[in-house]
């Protein structure tokens, strides 16, 4: 079982992350990395994200913002 995220513009299509993560191997290890990294990611172009197990979606989307917006 594999641990992804999606990251999307704020209109919700794709995009591709200023960094590119692994796949995790558990949830927390997953939650753990966008934890250390949102900023960067936002910085870069990604507006929110989505995680996934395997092909199931867990949740989201999710604002990478701070502020919620």
């Amino acid at each position: 079982m594999a641990w992804t995220w999606r990251f999307e513009k704020s209109d919700g299509t794709e995009t591709e992350p200023a960094l590119q993560p692994e796949e995790f191997t558990t949830q927390g290890d997953a939650e753990s990395w966008i934890g250390e990294f949102w900023k960067e990611l936002l910085e870069g172009g990604a507006a929110q994200v989505t995680l996934f197990e395997d092909t199931t979606k867990v949740y989201g989307p999710m604002s990478l913002d701070a502020d919620g917006a």
